[in-house]
C-alpha cells in the first residue's frame, strides 16, 4: 500500500463526473444549490463544472514552502489528533471550507487548489447520502474485483480526505487506469459509462489552463480532476506532488503506474525526467 496523494482527487473527480452523467448532479448548479453552508464562502456561486474542473476564483495558497498559506489552516482543520486549549480555527474539513472566500471571477483560470476536490466530495456526498470511501467501494473498487482494500486518512468528524488521503495496492490503481483506459468496461464488465471517459479523455478548458501557472505543461488541459496532455497519444493522467501517477496513453494501449516518494512537493522536479520516459514507453511499444 502507498499514499495515492493527490491521485486521490481523481478518483473523486471521477465519481462526481458519474453523478453528472447520471443526472444526480447537474454541473450548471452551483455549491450552495447543494449545501445552504456554503452559502458565504467562494464555493456558494461557483458551478459544480467549475469545482470539478478547478477554475473556481479563491482566496487560497497552497504553496507549501509558504508556512503562512491557507494550506497549512487546512491541514490543521483537518487533523484527526485532538486540538490543542489554544486552537480557535475550523475542527474539520466541512468547517474550514465554508471559510474559503473568493479572490477573482470562477470560470477564467484554471487554479489546482485542493479545496476543490474537498468540497466536491461533500457535494458527492450530500447528493448521494453516503461518504467518499464507501461510494468509491460501491461504485469502482470493489465492481473491479481490486485485490486489497483501499484506505482514506480522515479528520477528527471521520471526514475523508479527498483531495489527498487515499492508500491503495499499486496492481488494483492499474485495474483503474486499465479500466477508464477500455471506456469504463473490465473484466467484461461496464462500471462506468463510456460517454464519462470520453469527456475525460477531451480534457477540459485550455484557454483557462494557458492563464494558469503551469507554463511548463503547453497545451494541457483539466477535465474532472484528470490532466490531459498536449502529446499526440491523446494522453491524460492523475498526479500526485511526490511522483505518484496513472499514466494512460489511449495510442499505445498502455496503462503505467508509479507510486513516487520524491522529497519536494513539486511535480516541476519530476516532469522534465518522468513525462519523456512515459512518452518513450509509448514510442517503443507502438514501434515494437
Amino acid at each position: 500500500m502507498h499514499a495515492a496523494m493527490s491521485v486521490s482527487k481523481t478518483f473523486t473527480g471521477t465519481l462526481g463526473g458519474l453523478l453528472i452523467e447520471e443526472g444526480l448532479l447537474n454541473e450548471n448548479k452551483t455549491g450552495a444549490d447543494y449545501i445552504q453552508e456554503l452559502k458565504g464562502s467562494a464555493f456558494g456561486d461557483a458551478t459544480i463544472r467549475q469545482i470539478l474542473d478547478m477554475t473556481t476564483g479563491l482566496k487560497y495558497s497552497e504553496d507549501y514552502s509558504d508556512p503562512k498559506a491557507e494550506i497549512w489552516e487546512f491541514s490543521a482543520a483537518g487533523n484527526p489528533f485532538p486540538k490543542p486549549n489554544s486552537y480557535n480555527g475550523p475542527n474539520n474539513y466541512y468547517d474550514y471550507l465554508k471559510t474559503v472566500q473568493k479572490e477573482g471571477n470562477h470560470g477564467e483560470v484554471f487554479g489546482y487548489k485542493t479545496v476543490n476536490t474537498d468540497v466536491m466530495g461533500w457535494i458527492i456526498s450530500s447528493a448521494t447520502g453516503k461518504s467518499i470511501p464507501a461510494l468509491l467501494s460501491e461504485r469502482i473498487w470493489k465492481p473491479l474485483g481490486t485485490h486489497l482494500d483501499g484506505y482514506y486518512q480522515i479528520d477528527g468528524a471521520g471526514i475523508a480526505f479527498a483531495g489527498g488521503g487515499f492508500s491503495a495496492n499499486m496492481r488494483d490503481m492499474a485495474m483503474f487506469g486499465e479500466m477508464i483506459r477500455n471506456y469504463g468496461k473490465f473484466n467484461n464488465k461496464h462500471i462506468l459509462p463510456k460517454a464519462l471517459i470520453e469527456d475525460i479523455m477531451n480534457g477540459g478548458d485550455k484557454k483557462a489552463f494557458k492563464k494558469s501557472v503551469y507554463k511548463s505543461l503547453k497545451g494541457w488541459s483539466y477535465r474532472n480532476m484528470w490532466w490531459r496532455t498536449q502529446n499526440e497519444h491523446g494522453t491524460f493522467a492523475a498526479r500526485g506532488v511526490h511522483g505518484q501517477t496513472i499514466y494512460i496513453d489511449p495510442k499505445a494501449e498502455m496503462v503505467i503506474v508509479r507510486f513516487g516518494s520524491h522529497p519536494e512537493a513539486k511535480n516541476s522536479k519530476i516532469d522534465p525526467t518522468s513525462l519523456p520516459a512515459f512518452h518513450a514507453v509509448a514510442e517503443y511499444l507502438l514501434n515494437k
